[in-house]
C-alpha cells in the first residue's frame, strides 16, 4: 500500500514507519521543513498549507501528530497547544482528503486516546461507552470531530483510541522504566486506577491491521486485559527482579508534573472490543508477556 504518515517523529509514528516499510509498504512522511528525500512531503498545518496532489492516489493516511501531554506544565498557553496541535492538522488533512474526490485515500487512521472516557473507576469501557468529563475528554472529542470532512466525503475513518503504550524508550512508560531498573520505582499514587495498556509492537501491528480491516469510528488500541496501575508496575519490576514498593504520593506527582498527574492517575478500564472483532491477535496479550518484552534488552536473545 501507499501510505502517508503524519506525526512520524513521535514514539508510535517512528516505530510505525519502520514497521510498515519492513512489511513492504511504500511510506511517505509529512514534515514541517524542506524535504530531504522523495519519501518526505512538506506541509505547514499552522498556515493551512498542504498540496492536495501529495495525497492524490494514496491508499491511506495515518495521522498521529500532537503535542506531548507530559512535555510541559499545563498553563493556559500549553492547554491551547495541546488542543490546536491536534485539531488543526487533523482538520487540514480531512479537508484536503475531501477535496480530492475520486483520487482521495480510501482510509484515514486518526490518532485518538482512551482519555475520552474520563475517570471511570472500575467500570469496563468499550467503544460504545459515552465520553467522560474534563479537559482531555473535550480535547479528544474535538480531535475526533475534526475528521468530519473526510468522513462526509466517503473516506473510511477509524479513531485510534490509544492507551498507555509500553515502550522500552520514549513516552511516559519509557520514563518510568529506568527507575524500575534501579529498584526505586513503584505505584503512582494509590495505584488503584486501571490502565488500558498495550505494547509498542502490538500498537503498530494493530494500526497496520486497521489499514485493511473494514471498521470505522472509535477503536480502542489496548491489550485484552486492562490492569490496575500498581499491577502493571509490579509485573515489570518482577520481570526485572527488582522491588516496586516505593510509591509516589499523589501530591508529589502533582507538584512534579502538574495537571498531567490527574491523567496518569485517572482510570480507564478500556477493552478492545472492535479490534478483537476484526480478528486481530495481540503478540503480548497479558502482563507477563508484555513485561518480558519491555524489560528485554534490544540485543538480548529472544
Amino acid at each position: 500500500m501507499q501510505i502517508v504518515v503524519a506525526g512520524s517523529q513521535g514514539l508510535i509514528g517512528s516505530a510505525l514507519v519502520e514497521h510498515l516499510a519492513g512489511q513492504g509498504h511504500q511510506v511517505r512522511r509529512l514534515v514541517r521543513r524542506e524535504p530531504r528525500c522523495s519519501r518526505e512531503i512538506r506541509w505547514d498545518p499552522g498556515a493551512g498549507e498542504l498540496d492536495p496532489a501529495a495525497l492524490a492516489g494514496v491508499d491511506a493516511v495515518v495521522n498521529l501528530g500532537g503535542a506531548g501531554l507530559g512535555d510541559h506544565r499545563w498553563n493556559a498557553a500549553y492547554r491551547s497547544t495541546i488542543l490546536t496541535s491536534r485539531t488543526g492538522p487533523t482538520a487540514l488533512l480531512a479537508r484536503r482528503i475531501a477535496d480530492l474526490g475520486d483520487e482521495a485515500p480510501t482510509v484515514l487512521l486518526q490518532g485518538s486516546a482512551v482519555g475520552v472516557y474520563g475517570d471511570r473507576g472500575d467500570e469496563v469501557v468499550t467503544e460504545s461507552s459515552a465520553p467522560g468529563e474534563g479537559f482531555l475528554v473535550d480535547v479528544v472529542r474535538s480531535w475526533e470531530a475534526a475528521t468530519a470532512p473526510a468522513e462526509a466525503a466517503g473516506t473510511r475513518v477509524a479513531h485510534l483510541r490509544t492507551g498507555i503504550v509500553m515502550s522500552r524508550t520514549g513516552g511516559s512508560f519509557g520514563r518510568l522504566l529506568p527507575l524500575l531498573r534501579l529498584g526505586v520505582g513503584g505505584p503512582l499514587g494509590p495505584g488503584q486506577n486501571f490502565w488500558g495498556w498495550i505494547t509498542l509492537p502490538d500498537q503498530v501491528r494493530a494500526i497496520e491491521h486497521l489499514l485493511t480491516a473494514e471498521v470505522s469510528g472509535p477503536v480502542n488500541l489496548t491489550a485484552p486485559a486492562p490492569a490496575r496501575q500498581r499491577d502493571v508496575i509490579r509485573a515489570v519490576a518482577r520481570a526485572l527482579h527488582r522491588p516496586a514498593v516505593v510509591s509516589v504520593p499523589r501530591v508529589a506527582l502533582r507538584i512534579a508534573i502538574g495537571e498531567f498527574a490527574d491523567d496518569i492517575l485517572s482510570s480507564q478500564r478500556a477493552v478492545p472490543t472492535v479490534l478483537a472483532a476484526t480478528g486481530f491477535r495481540h503478540t503480548h496479550p497479558d502482563l507477563t508477556s508484555a513485561a518480558e518484552w519491555v524489560t528485554r534488552r534490544p540485543d538480548a536473545p529472544r
